[in-house]
């Protein structure tokens, strides 16, 4: 036995009682591998323990008093050091080897626990938002994108809102959108060329209708919003940004702190707009009938880092379908003039 290695005499003087009421006995005792052996003076075993089961009564004092189990009638005093040091190391090294039930219990429970844990921390937050996100109705979604936009008015200036244009804009938004959901607003500032907001809303910068003679360049911007709103729903973007308190006040008041739509507003107007493959974009002006040539030689006069929408383009002069008609899309050039 390992526990026993370093004792060389495991064997010593005793004495046993069968019972409390039994007559005391000397007895040599002997350790073995897995058992304690009693026996007479004529070397004649009397019984055999089962170390495992072997406890002490009396920890501290001497002589040293043992029983074979809880339950058992039967005691052994020993008196030599070596034997009961021997005794302390064998039921030290098979406590160790015992399972241990509350150790369990509690490795279980401080692993749910820590679970739980690193579930609230980095799960869940993502998944309230992206739920509040998923059950805000479209009627919400729209006030949401029109209340931003109130608070973009505060940078950008009023929308630009010539009678005959915005008729024009009217038009070029059904011409453009599947639905009647949302709607395209030219701003005379704040907006670098194109945003979109909770709602359906298009964001265009005045430059896009002034400074171009051909009304597909603005038409190819709108596209390109709504393909991004697509992709990543305005309103999640808000969410995450603001956080997961506003996710719950959101989703249990169905209100927005005014803060937090001026802190998006501001950072939407200055924040990269998301990278787009040109397999999507492609496909959405294809869906459209818009050409894609115009809308890249707008972002790239020279067409060198738009190449692949140029050269690609699905949609050839004669097959496109007309955007706006000469009237409209002059109407439509003059939107800021009021």
């Amino acid at each position: 036995m390992t526990a026993l290695k370093d004792f060389e005499r495991l064997e010593s003087t005793g004495i046993w009682r069968a019972s409390p009421d039994a007559q005391r006995r000397d007895v040599i005792v002997a350790v073995g591998d897995a058992t304690l052996t009693i026996s007479d003076h004529n070397d004649s075993a009397i019984t055999h323990w089962s170390l495992p089961a072997i406890q002490r009564v009396n920890p501290g004092k001497r002589p040293a008093l043992f029983h074979p189990g809880e339950d058992a009638a039967e005691t052994l005093e020993v008196d030599d050091d070596t034997l009961i040091r021997a005794m302390a190391r064998v039921q030290s090294a098979i406590e160790k080897r015992r399972p241990h039930h509350g150790r369990l219990r509690f490795g279980i429970v401080g692993g749910l626990t820590l679970l739980a844990l690193l579930l609230a921390l980095f799960w869940l937050p993502g998944a309230m938002i992206t739920y509040t996100a998923s059950v805000v109705p479209e009627t919400k979604r729209i006030a949401i994108g029109e209340n931003l936009l109130n608070r973009i008015q505060r940078i950008s200036g009023r929308p630009c809102n010539d009678p005959l244009g915005q008729t024009a804009l009217n038009m070029l938004h059904a011409r453009l959108t599947k639905d009647s959901r949302g709607k395209i607003v030219v701003l005379s500032g704040g907006v670098r060329t194109a945003a979109h907001l909770p709602g359906g809303i298009i964001l265009l910068n005045r430059a896009l209708v002034e400074d171009f003679e051909d009304p597909e360049v603005p038409a190819g911007f709108v596209l390109v919003e709504q393909l991004r709103s697509a992709r990543q729903d305005p309103l999640l973007d808000l969410l995450r940004s603001a956080g997961l308190s506003t996710s719950f006040r959101l989703l249990t008041t169905g209100n927005l702190r005014q803060t937090t739509l001026d802190n998006y507003a501001e950072n939407l107007l200055i924040s990269t707009a998301s990278e787009l493959s040109n397999s999507a974009i492609l496909g959405r002006f294809s869906e459209a009938g818009v050409r894609s040539s115009p809308y890249a030689y707008a972002i790239d006069i020279s067409g060198e880092t738009t190449i692949g929408l140029i050269e690609a383009d699905p949609v050839t002069p004669q097959s496109a379908r007309r955007v706006l008609n000469d009237s409209s899309w002059v109407s439509l050039q003059a939107i800021c003039d009021s």
